[in-house]
């Protein structure tokens, strides 16, 4: 038999659900088929009332919530959720979204989930832009990018310091071995590696 399964989330022990909890009734959820999560928030908080609402769904039911930000903090998350239950067969059902009851199973539920699974994907996009222009702004500013920084060896350094001393400008020799000027003369000079009174650059092979 077909059913309703609600579910609300409560973001901390001092928030009430009274209000979401009496919508969810109301739509007719019954009370032993409602799962309420206390003191969840975040993507990643666990959410045990969810999981035990999700494993009670079924085929041809219908998951019913008060409000979208219950299940995800970014239109993304919300749209993969909506997909998986689509994927089951179970249809999902905002009792407000936009100050209306939205129901998949309708054809004007459906077009609206259409329509925000392309601003989804439009959003997805233009914050990947903007990362990869920052990141290529960052480069060519020559600044680091973070991460893990790069180890640059020893002999790294002495190869830098015979390039160097065959008269390769410092700054491109440094920026081709993956640093900075600064780093290079730091490095070579605890290997003493730079130049000494008479010009004369050490060339030691050993490896670090």
């Amino acid at each position: 038999m077909e059913k309703l399964i609600g579910y609300s989330r409560v973001s901390s022990r001092q928030e009430s659900d009274d209000r979401q909890q009496a919508d969810i009734l109301a739509a007719g959820v019954r009370r032993d088929d409602f799962y309420v999560d206390q003191g969840s928030s975040g993507a990643r908080a666990s959410r045990p009332q969810l999981d035990r609402a999700l494993a009670a769904l079924e085929p041809g039911d219908t998951f019913v919530i008060a409000s979208l930000d219950r299940l995800g903090q970014s239109t993304q998350n919300v749209l993969a959720f909506a997909e998986h239950l689509n994927g089951r067969g179970i249809e999902l059902r905002v009792l407000d979204l936009g100050g209306g009851d939205v129901d998949t199973a309708t054809p004007t539920g459906s077009m609206l989930f259409t329509v925000l699974a392309a601003l989804g994907h439009m959003e997805h996009e233009i914050k990947r832009e903007r990362v990869l222009d920052s990141i290529d702004r960052r480069r060519k500013a020559g600044k680091n990018l973070g991460g893990r920084p790069r180890v640059i060896s020893n002999r790294q350094i002495r190869n830098a310091s015979r390039l160097i001393a065959g008269g390769e400008p410092t700054a491109e020799v440094a920026r081709d071995f993956g640093m900075s000027r600064a780093t290079y003369y730091r490095r070579a000079r605890l290997l003493g590696l730079l130049p000494d009174q008479s010009g004369r650059i050490a060339t030691d092979a050993s490896s670090n």
